[in-house]
């Protein structure tokens, strides 16, 4: 055993992860960690309460809040295409976006309006600063939200069978004000929803087909996708939360429930199912910079911008991305921000050292600037923050060491 790995450690991890089946906190867990080429992987428990089928290595889970990650890879693959540019209006393939009202003061009527300052870009879809979503200061209502979750449009913990099919959920969403200028607030999840539906049009496909071609099939995530299929329900348990009203647990969505059929929007901010082998694929590809066993999929630049803070100090501050301090956004992830110069970071813009920032030269055709920031740098993670409820037992660290 290498790679830093020890008998001793990894006994104690199937010690941890099984204490919290026996402690009843979880029905059972899969775990998996890699480094430099080495890969462990166990199970605890079960898939479902009170006995049943045991988790095994290739179960399958509702991943929820990992899917943001993918869906903001397929857009960044089509930036790499220049179908998409970072900071160029949505506006061509969503204009239901176009000529933006916002509201007047954050948490006030929805009725009291002022004109957006600039318009939306891809930028603020994968950066979450569109002006939607879940504000994590709850520093005030959110009327916008509540009116979303009126018009079934998704707010709250995953339901695929709720929300309407792409076009008529940006139809619904459309007469709504944001709640905050674009690129100026980061708020959760709803942005990587909208963005899924911007990957399909631009792709001219739908969205779970853009996933299954660009990212799935390359990668070998033959289990990955917006549903499971009957044939692999067996491998596939109930989902459960705990009654507000009893504290006892429920079942929230069982195995035959809302999975196990193709989803009218498919959710690019918590869809998708997956195995942890699978995400480990994906994880390949984060770590290897874009590039997964020998074969590139998008530009190495593209994941380090990814993998790179997005947010000033100010709007991490604000928005509670994380209540220790230390985290901050990339695109569709979040990232350790780790402070390695005195200097004070700018404005606006991303948070790598000068000496970690990605250079890249080219004419008008090239998708990404030069990049001139300085300040901190990064180190980095996989972390889409979890929906609550409910809670999925996969793994999501990015180890990049």
């Amino acid at each position: 055993m290498g790679a830093g790995f020890t008998t001793d450690g990894m006994k104690r991890l199937e010690a941890v992860v099984g204490g919290h089946v026996d402690g009843g906190s979880v029905v059972g867990a899969s775990w998996l960690i890699a480094r430099r080429g080495e890969v462990h992987h166990g199970v605890a428990g079960t898939l479902e309460a009170g006995g049943g089928a045991p988790v095994a290595e290739d179960s399958i889970f509702r991943i929820s809040s990992m899917t943001k990650p993918v869906t903001a890879i397929a857009a960044l693959i089509l930036v790499d295409e220049c179908t998409l540019r970072l900071d160029e209006p949505v506006d061509r393939w969503l204009p239901e976006l176009a000529d933006r009202q916002v509201l007047a003061r954050p948490g006030g009527p929805l009725e009291e309006t002022v004109p957006a300052h600039r318009p939306v870009t891809l930028r603020d879809l994968l950066t979450f600063r569109l002006g939607w979503g879940m504000d994590f200061s709850f520093s005030t209502p959110q009327p916008v939200l509540e009116a979303m979750a009126e018009l079934g449009l998704g707010v709250g913990p995953p339901r695929p069978a709720g929300p309407p099919p792409p076009d008529e959920w940006m139809r619904l969403v459309s007469p709504l004000p944001l709640e905050y200028q674009p690129g100026t607030k980061w708020l959760y999840h709803t942005s990587a929803d909208v963005l899924g539906v911007l990957v399909a049009r631009a792709a001219g496909q739908p969205f779970g087909t853009v996933l299954r071609e660009r990212i799935f099939e390359p990668l070998g995530m033959r289990d990955t996708g917006f549903a499971v299929p009957a044939a692999d329900l067996a491998r596939f348990g109930p989902c459960y939360w705990n009654d507000p009203a009893s504290g006892s647990r429920v079942v929230f969505d069982p195995a035959d429930g809302e999975w196990s059929r193709p989803p009218a929007f498919p959710s690019g901010g918590a869809g998708l199912v997956s195995t942890l082998a699978d995400y480990q694929a994906f994880a390949e590809l984060l770590m290897g910079r874009g590039s997964y066993r020998g074969q590139r999929l998008v530009s190495r630049v593209a994941v380090e911008t990814m993998t790179t803070n997005q947010l000033t100090d100010a709007q991490r501050e604000a928005s509670v991305v994380d209540l220790q301090g230390g985290v901050g956004w990339g695109f569709g992830v979040g990232v350790h921000v780790r402070r390695t110069q005195p200097t004070a970071p700018p404005a606006a813009g991303p948070t790598r050292s000068a000496a970690d920032t990605p250079a890249i030269s080219g004419d008008s055709a090239q998708p990404w600037p030069r990049n001139q920031a300085g300040g901190p740098s990064t180190t980095t993670q996989s972390r889409a923050p979890g929906r609550v409820p409910p809670r999925t037992p996969a793994a999501n660290g990015i180890d990049q060491s």
